[in-house]
C-alpha cells in the first residue's frame, strides 16, 4: 500500500537535514534509539524544522541539578532543561532529560518509564519549537500536543495518564 506523501502518519519517510545525537550518561532506562530518533525527527519536521542538530543528554538527578544551577540559578531536580544554541546557519538545540526522575514518575503514575522519558524529550523539543507552559492555557495546549504525539507512536496519553 502506498502512503500519501502529505500524510501525517508517524510511519511515513521524511527527508530532512536533522541530526539527532543522544548522550546517555544515566542508563537506567532502556529505550530504542531508532524509535526515539524517529519520534524526535518527525515531530521537529511536523512543526516546521528542516535543518537542525538536536542533542539530548540523558542524565541523573545530580547532573540535572548541576545544569539547573549553572544555567538557570536553581539548585533543584527537574525533568528537562533545553537550550537554543542556534546561529544564522542552523538550529542547534541541547536538551537534558532526567532519567532518574522519569523512572520514579513512571512508577508513581503506573506507566512505562520509556514513555515518561519520551515525554520529557518531547517537552524540551516543543519548548524549542515555540511552545510554552507559563500560563494554564499554554500548558494545556503543550501537554495535549505531547500526549497526541505520544499516542501516535504507541505510548498512549502519558501526561494526562489516560
Amino acid at each position: 500500500m502506498k502512503m500519501n506523501k502529505n500524510s501525517n502518519s508517524p510511519n511515513r519517510k521524511i527527508s530532512s537535514d536533522i541530526k539527532i545525537n543522544i548522550d546517555v550518561r544515566c542508563d537506567i532506562i532502556n529505550f530504542g534509539r531508532r524509535k526515539f530518533t524517529d519520534i524526535i525527527k518527525k515531530t521537529a519536521i511536523k512543526f516546521g524544522l528542516k535543518n537542525a542538530i538536536i542533542n539530548f543528554a540523558v542524565v541523573d538527578d545530580a547532573e540535572i541539578v548541576i545544569i539547573n544551577r549553572q544555567f538557570l540559578g536553581k539548585s533543584k531536580i527537574t525533568d528537562v532543561i533545553s537550550f537554543d544554541l542556534s546561529d544564522d546557519n542552523k538550529k542547534v538545540f541541547d536538551i537534558a532529560v532526567n532519567a532518574q526522575l522519569a523512572q520514579r514518575q513512571a512508577e508513581i503514575k503506573k506507566h512505562n518509564d520509556q514513555a515518561e522519558l519520551m515525554l520529557y524529550c518531547l517537552h524540551g523539543l516543543l519548548h524549542q519549537l515555540g511552545f510554552d507552559d507559563l500560563t494554564t492555557a499554554e500548558a494545556a495546549k503543550m501537554h495535549k500536543t505531547e500526549d497526541k504525539i505520544l499516542e501516535e507512536f504507541g505510548y498512549g496519553k502519558v501526561f494526562s495518564g489516560q
